[in-house]
């Protein structure tokens, strides 16, 4: 009897010792936190205490302001969360919300990031009408870089990771923030966006074929198209083969996830709790 009760105690100890990490979670373009609350109820559901930071900076049309601007005013706020967690928080980024969270991880070097999710985000870069579509419905993508590949163009989110493969030279000229995070132009900053990403334990990558938004939906996972369309996959590109923030060290060390899933729309990540089940909650402890 008496072992039962102590068997008992160091369960209900250890059950209610436990606590996960807290969760910043950024929306995509055009949206606001709402949109993300079912990821948040969901977490907070499955993963009961889980403190979940839902960003509600940059909603709605502000979402077009400059990817800089927006890494470095949310940046600050998840580096006061850091602050108050210093065990790790982790990062859920859907959308353009996962290039402005890698930002943020890459920038920051106060910020301590156990797993950063990126949920069908352009990391490569997008080059597609659809998502160009959404917000800006008059421009088409064969001749839009004649305005994102300017000072004015410049001046907006989509505009600062437009990757025409097929003017390339004036996305290295004009182009602020996709090519320098990316290492693909070096600056002074090459070496701490490299050493910042490789302090993750976890970097998850998920996306799939059918997402109809991101162009290539491979660019969710770093791949990208070459200067006669085809798609190049993340292992076989230069960022990859060259280490150049370190992709190849984190998925040599089992802390790069690739996860694939079809049958999912670009606007349906967000609130499919199955994905919400399979693809997040396993990664954030």
């Amino acid at each position: 009897m008496e072992t039962r009760l102590v068997t008992f105690l160091l369960l209900l100890f250890s059950s209610s010792s436990y606590s996960y990490k807290p969760v910043v979670l950024i929306h995509g373009i055009m949206t606001g936190s709402g949109s993300m609350e079912m990821i948040s109820h969901r977490i907070q559901e499955k993963h009961p205490g889980t403190v979940v930071y839902n960003v509600n900076r940059f909603e709605g049309w502000t979402s077009l302001e400059t990817m800089w601007h927006q890494v470095l005013e949310i940046g600050m706020d998840v580096a006061n969360i850091s602050a108050k967690h210093p065990g790790g928080i982790n990062i859920i980024g859907y959308s353009q919300g996962g290039l402005v969270a890698r930002g943020i991880v890459q920038t920051f070097s106060n910020v301590s990031v156990d797993t950063f999710i990126s949920l069908s985000s352009p990391q490569a870069g997008q080059y597609g009408a659809g998502f160009l579509h959404l917000v800006f419905p008059g421009l088409v993508k064969d001749t839009v870089y004649e305005l994102f590949y300017s000072r004015v163009g410049q001046h907006t989110s989509v505009g600062n990771y437009w990757n025409d493969p097929y003017h390339q030279t004036l996305y290295e000229t004009y182009s602020v923030y996709l090519p320098y995070i990316n290492n693909h132009i070096r600056s002074a900053k090459s070496d701490d966006f490299k050493n910042n990403l490789l302090r993750l334990k976890r970097l998850v990558l998920i996306g799939g074929p059918d997402d109809d938004v991101i162009t290539p939906w491979q660019s969710s996972q770093f791949g990208y198209y070459n200067g006669s369309e085809s798609v190049i996959e993340m292992r076989a590109q230069d960022i990859y083969k060259e280490d150049r923030i370190g992709l190849r060290a984190l998925d040599s060390s089992n802390r790069l996830h690739v996860l694939t899933v079809p049958g999912v729309n670009h606007f349906s990540w967000h609130m499919n709790v199955t994905i919400v089940d399979d693809c997040l909650l396993p990664y954030l402890d």
